[in-house]
């Protein structure tokens, strides 16, 4: 028998909440998590992103709050997520006048010391900027009853492992409830469970398939420069009702947007620069049907509610195999089938198949609409909307009697007036995509080379090792940058990933071509991801001595 929220224990005030969300019964996760969380218990969960997890751990803390101190600490891998996590935190207490900051790097430290010193009952935050307000004396956590551990096994990929611990150890082990929760359970997992929890209840979820059999899922093989022309014939033959469309980054996602609003459809974009109130903004009126295409970047594939998504289209590929898991998500939710499609340029096939690989799924190729069937298809919309006028009309129009009594016979009539509005049509033209065969490497899609390779999975970018094959060599998309360390400091390229990646709270995976020479490292830093790093750069430190991040 499926047991309700209030089987599970949980106050009034969430249940009406939960209620007012639209969640019917619990997942898996929080069937599990929730009546040992309740107990005090401490709790290692295994679960995938999707599942549930953050009502899961955050529902019971928060009905267990009891002043108006620090009392719950979140440690999230990104500042997406962060950011995510803080606003459904956010959305299960505000009922309770619940009080929750985000912390993270890029923005100003100021701000979140301002909010700290006006009292919050919930911190989310990245191990980096966690631990920087600690050591500052700006963060308390003596009065720390929840700390929670979110995607512990991605914070330990991107090296945060140091700061953890140490973040763990400021706070009251006697009276401190520990909850983690991981997708996979590494040995390093398992040792800080065992350095750090009391007795923990092991919960597993399995998932029986990566992605559901509800979703329809297809790539299409095409040029980068033919993507946002292929883009448009998908949306015409497929006429979804709701599409969630992921970009790579935010300023991709919002010139996305633009394109396809000068194609003359509506879209608009979302991603985490956008206040709070924006976003929810955006959100509900896609929820409510009233915008139709969605431009999100990966902030959008974790945590948020959006039941009737009819098409996820990956505009651009996700770096890590589980984040396409996560996007094609969004669709074929509550019983309904979707369709995700993903668009692909001939130098990302290794990387489809890493994905392919992950989910245990052959991702199949479907072929672009040609230019007959998107014509057909607007002829066939032009008779339905003629059609639909017809069924309208309920009286003669005078202008039609009138050309009547001039003589003028009925079909002519209408046929003039077809050929008329057809002549207005301002989609008419269609641009011409380029074939792409098997073998297919052309200089346009050479040029993405640098972007993409190396995205697989969370694996490396084949960093050089200071040899003379690479030197002096970038990939495209990325920004060379020096610093003042290297052989002779015994620097080595692990130093170089970890500093970075922690101090400035980025994946280490996406760190290119590591160069370590006598006196000085050469790194590659993605484009978009240079002002956080030379930002955060200023007071690294590499083996002791002073690293500053500037470019070459």
């Amino acid at each position: 028998m499926t047991q309700t929220f209030q089987e599970l224990g949980l106050a009034p005030v969430l249940l009406e909440t939960l209620e007012h969300i639209g969640y019917s019964e619990p997942t898996p996760i929080q069937r599990e998590a929730i009546p040992h969380l309740l107990a005090g218990r401490d709790v290692l969960g295994q679960a995938q992103t999707g599942t549930g997890k953050t009502a899961a751990f955050t529902l019971p803390t928060l009905q267990q709050l009891h002043n108006e101190s620090l009392q719950v600490l979140i440690l999230a891998p990104t500042r997406e997520l962060a950011i995510q996590n803080a606003e459904a935190v956010y959305r299960y207490g505000h009922k309770i006048g619940l009080r929750v900051l985000p912390i993270y790097g890029g923005q100003s430290y100021d701000r979140q010391i301002r909010r700290l010193n006006k009292g919050v009952h919930v911190v989310v935050g990245t191990p980096g900027r966690t631990l920087d307000l600690i050591r500052q004396g700006h963060l308390n956590l003596d009065d720390v009853k929840y700390l929670i551990l979110d995607e512990a096994d991605e914070m330990l990929k991107m090296g945060f492992i140091e700061d953890i611990e140490q973040i763990i150890d400021a706070t009251d082990e006697e009276n401190r409830q520990t909850i983690l929760f991981s997708a996979t359970f590494s040995k390093e997992i398992k040792r800080i469970a065992e350095q750090y929890m009391r007795d923990a209840v092991h919960i597993k979820i399995e998932s029986e398939q990566m992605t559901g059999d509800n979703i329809e899922q297809v790539h299409y093989l095409v040029k980068q420069r033919d993507k946002i022309n292929a883009l448009s014939r998908i949306l015409e033959v497929e006429q979804p009702l709701s599409t969630l469309i992921f970009a790579k980054t935010k300023v991709g996602s919002a010139e996305l947007a633009e394109q396809l609003i000068a194609q003359n459809y509506p879209a608009v974009a979302i991603h985490g620069d956008l206040s709070q109130q924006e976003r929810e903004r955006i959100l509900g009126r896609f929820r409510k049907g009233e915008s139709q295409i969605l431009v999100a970047t990966d902030v959008m594939a974790r945590g948020v509610d959006i039941p009737a998504v009819s098409h996820v289209i990956n505009y651009d590929l996700p770096q890590l195999a589980i984040e396409y898991v996560h996007r094609i998500g969004r669709t074929g939710r509550a019983g309904r089938t979707g369709k995700a499609i993903t668009l692909l340029t001939p130098n990302q096939r290794r990387a489809l198949k890493v994905i392919e690989g992950y989910v245990s799924n052959q991702i199949p190729r479907a072929q672009l609409p040609t230019r007959e069937q998107v014509l057909a298809i607007r002829e066939q919309q032009f008779m339905n909307n003629l059609i639909d006028q017809i069924q309208k009309v309920e009286s003669s129009d005078a202008n039609l009697q009138t050309l009547v009594d001039m003589g003028y016979e009925m079909d002519h009539i209408a046929t003039a007036l077809i050929r008329m509005l057809r002549s207005q049509e301002a989609d008419e033209s269609l641009a011409t995509i380029s074939d792409v065969n098997s073998r297919d490497k052309s200089r346009n899609d050479r040029r993405d080379r640098g972007r993409d390779r190396g995205d697989r999975n969370g694996k490396g970018r084949g960093r050089g090792r200071g040899g003379k094959r690479n030197r002096g060599r970038r990939e495209e998309g990325m920004v060379r940058l020096i610093m003042a360390v290297g052989r002779s400091n015994g620097v080595k390229p692990g130093d170089v990933v970890y500093k970075i990646a922690s101090q400035s709270e980025i994946p280490g995976s996406v760190l290119g071509q590591i160069d370590i020479q006598n006196n000085k490292t050469f790194v590659d830093v993605p484009e978009e991801h240079v002002q956080k790093v030379l930002t955060n750069g200023k007071n690294l430190t590499i083996k002791g001595q002073p690293a500053k991040l500037k470019l070459a």
